[in-house]
């Protein structure tokens, strides 16, 4: 029996539909919210500013991660200083390395100890994480958001590799290791077993968490009904 109320692993919601932020919003399950200027195109969001300060409207007590869209280290602290001043409940999105794969570590550390919170994004190594490890303070609150479902793409175990973050980052008591890129409700489990802290998954997948602890012979049967319905529907005929 799977009883997700009763991990220790927080769960956030990623996207970036306002209808589905206020849905969720006072779901005891949900701890957090996340969005990407990549998830706010595909929204049709037009305006970044405007978006932000509607789910701050809407999200006011749980934390709410907006990401920087800049790639020089001018631009990514001008918009890290801005948008963290938004609200008390923000975390501000950085990269790791920007498009040019030089890494933004030192600039995140700059940030971090000046008490600025900061969710660090895209993280795919080890090495990477170590690189943020000599930079950042032991203070204010920041995320190591790992991308596990893209590294799991690549072949690689994604469990194994966040277990890695998790051990990197043990002694430091302001850290959270974030499941990131999540591809099904599976990874939730994975992600409690790795004793990874927060897991961001998608409205999509967070409707199927209902199908936890189903019963597998029904399931069987109803997906039966779902291929002979379809069938008779379409007026199928050999």
């Amino acid at each position: 029996m799977i009883k997700i109320n009763n991990f220790k692993l927080k769960i956030f919601a990623d996207g970036a539909d306002l209808s589905d932020f206020n849905a969720l919003k006072k779901n005891q399950l949900i701890k957090g919210f996340t969005t990407n200027p990549s998830l706010m195109r595909k929204a049709g969001v037009k305006n970044y500013k405007k978006f932000s300060m509607k789910v701050l409207n809407l999200i006011k007590h749980k934390p709410v991660s907006f990401e920087i869209f800049g790639d020089d280290l001018d631009s990514i602290e001008h918009q890290s200083r801005l948008i963290s001043s938004w609200a008390k409940n923000v975390y501000v999105k950085i990269p790791i390395v920007n498009t040019k794969n030089v890494s933004n570590s030192k600039l995140i550390g700059k940030l971090n100890k000046e008490g600025i919170k900061i969710n660090v994004t895209a993280i795919f190594t080890s090495n990477q994480t170590k690189e943020l490890l000599k930079n950042v303070g032991k203070k204010t609150n920041i995320i190591f958001s790992v991308f596990a479902g893209r590294i799991a793409d690549t072949g690689i175990n994604a469990e194994n590799e966040i277990d890695k973050h998790v051990k990197l980052c043990k002694k430091f008591k302001n850290i959270e290791i974030l499941w990131a890129s999540v591809r099904e409700p599976y990874n939730i489990i994975q992600a409690e077993k790795s004793k990874c802290h927060i897991i961001t998954v998608p409205p999509s997948i967070l409707k199927k968490l209902k199908l936890f602890n189903k019963d597998l012979k029904i399931y069987s049967r109803e997906t039966v009904e779902d291929f002979y319905n379809d069938a008779v529907k379409s007026r199928f005929s050999i």
